[in-house]
This record gives structure tokens, sequence and C-alpha cells, in this order.
């Protein structure tokens, strides 16, 4: 299947979408001229129902909805569109709605990065004193956009809400010092967006006696989801499993942190197949999803999920809420709901 992605710039050109109306059309353009958005063929032909559009989850999962501005941004940008303003105008009211929409929840920027010999780590991340993230620079991409995601400051385009880091000797002294880091979590956006010798980069030196304290090498992808093509029929997809068996070889566990939101993106043949095969490198595939309202708020669809993971050797690994970012107003569950529709799909 060769890749295609539709952007702003592009996405009318998907036949797809010739039954939404020009309103339809317009609430993309206009959200999504605020919320990062991408989408490519695969998810165009294989995940969205285009016949139950606009309703369809996967539809909005990927294309930015109306309601995910409040009444108030949305009026305003409309205005903006209809008034001709120009690219400036657009730019300037664009950036000042991102920056009241929490673009980086619980002081993550300040609290959250490391320091070394004095020096702040830009591009790593401790959620958890023995986890380390690292977002790689090349990784800072996704072969779609989620709507609801809580990194969407990565894909605006503004460098100061952005995580990133080169392939940096730093990284590895610091984790070399920390013998308490047992867990590298490579995240982004998303590093399998890299090809293999770039990924192959970042990972490689890890797996050196030096760092026998780590234990665990995580990928945060949503890969499998959007383009299991990567594992299946890229130049690079035999190179890419190569490096998975050379990480389960040097010893450490390799945890594939997949992303799967909906029962329907575990139905096609080209996902099961590219499961299958990541699978045989001895990589343990573990399953997350937040809880998101207009898509899998369900108690059915959350065990007919895990259901399907579950017959494809996937752990079922955790549900979240939405971050504070972003439209969590449009996509978030209270917790108390939350709760009963956990206790009910795991029942």
């Amino acid at each position: 299947m060769q890749y295609k992605v539709y952007t702003l710039s592009n996405f009318k050109n998907l036949p797809q979408l010739e039954n939404l109306s020009e309103e339809q059309l317009l609430d993309i353009e206009i959200v999504g001229s605020v919320f990062p958005f991408r989408v490519n063929n695969y998810v165009a032909e294989y995940l969205i129902n285009w016949k139950n559009v606009p309703d369809d989850p996967l539809f909005i999962a990927t294309f930015p909805q109306k309601d995910m501005l409040a009444p108030e941004d949305y009026e305003t940008m409309k205005n903006l569109f209809h008034s001709g303003a120009s690219a400036e105008q657009v730019h300037q009211t664009v950036n000042q709605i991102r920056l009241r929409l929490n673009p980086h929840p619980a002081g993550q920027q300040k609290f959250n990065t490391p320091l070394f010999e004095g020096r702040r780590l830009e591009g790593l991340q401790h959620k958890y004193r023995e986890t380390l993230l690292v977002f790689p620079h090349q990784g800072q991409n996704c072969h779609a956009f989620c709507t609801f995601c809580f990194r969407w400051p990565q894909f605006t385009g503004l460098d100061n809400l952005k995580m990133s880091s080169a392939v940096n000797p730093d990284i590895y002294s610091y984790i070399a010092t920390q013998p308490h880091i047992t867990d590298v979590l490579f995240t982004g956006g998303d590093p399998l967006i890299m090809n293999t010798k770039t990924l192959s980069s970042y990972i490689e030196p890890l797996l050196s006696p030096r760092f026998s304290s780590v234990k665990t090498i995580r990928i945060g992808t949503r890969a499998l989801t959007f383009w299991p093509h990567r594992f299946l029929t890229d130049n690079d997809a035999d190179d890419l499993l190569k490096l998975f068996e050379r990480i389960r070889k040097s010893g450490k566990h390799l945890a594939f942190m997949a992303q799967f939101n909906h029962p329907a993106e575990l139905g096609t043949d080209e996902v099961k197949q590219a499961i299958a095969r990541i699978q045989e490198t001895g990589a343990m595939i573990r399953t997350q999803s937040p809880l998101l309202r207009h898509i899998n708020a369900e108690p059915a669809i959350w065990a007919e999920m895990w259901q399907k993971q579950i017959q494809l050797n996937c752990v079922s690994y955790y549900m979240f809420i939405a971050r504070n970012t972003g439209a969590q107003h449009y996509f978030s569950v209270p917790l108390g709901e939350a709760c009963d529709i956990y206790r009910q799909a795991y029942q």
C-alpha cells in the first residue's frame, strides 16, 4: 500500500469526504487550524466507517470536531475565516487559543525535566523515578494525529512548546549515573515514524553492559493502529524487527506500548499480521487507551476491545483518563462514570 498523508492543505482530496457538507468541511478546517490535523490513507480506507460519519468513532478520533473548541473560540476563528483575515492574524489568534488550552499540564516542562551536572536535559522526562522518557528529535511526528492527543503541542510548530532531544552523550551519561532507572521509554510523537537506522542510534547504546541496570526498553507508538505496514512492507520493516530481536538478545525486556482506542482498530488483516511479526521477535505488546467521550466511553466497547487483544496475545495494560489539556472538555469522562465503565467492562 502506497503511503499517502492528508493535512489541512490537501484533506479535501480524500474521496471519502465527498458526502460531507461544506459546513462540515469548514469545521474541520477551522478546528484543524488550532489542533494538529493529519490522517493517512490506511486510516481513511480501512478504519473509518464512512457510512456512519460524522458519528463514527474513528472519524471523531482523527478528524477535528467543531465542539473541540469552546464556542467563543470557534466563533472567533470562524469570523476570521469569513473576513479574509491575513495569515498572520489567523496565526496570532490560533496561538493565543493554544496557550489557553494548557499545553503542558502539571508543569511537566518545569518539574519533570531532569538535571545533569547543573544542566536541564531537554527532551527527557521523568514521570516516575525508575522510568526515563526520551523524546527523539526525529520522532516528533505521527502517521496520523489523534484529535484527543495530550501531546498535541509537539505538532504545532511552536518550538517553545516542544519536547525533543537529539542523540546526545548526556542522555547516556545521565542514565549511567542513575542506577535506579530500570526503564527507558522512547516516545513522542511516535518514535516509529523514524527510519530504523535513526531509531537504532538511540537504542543501541543502551544494549551495552554499561547499562545493565536498564531492564526494559519501551517503545510508545501508534504505528500498529495507523500504519501496520511499518512492520510489513516498509523498506526497512525487516531491519526494524531485527532491531527488536537484538534488544531481546541483549537480555532486556522489550515492551511494545501500543495504543488501541476502539475494537475497529484491531480488525484488519494488516494489524493482525503486524502483531504476529512483532511478537515473533520476543517483544511483548502491551495495550493502552484513554477513556474518551464520543469514541469508547461504553463498557461493551472496552470488553470487546480487551477480548480481541487477548485473542491476539496482547496484554491489556491500562485505561487512563483524558489529561487536562487540549480538548479535554469534549473527550473527558467524569471519574465516577469512568469507574463504572471500567467495573462493568471488567465484569
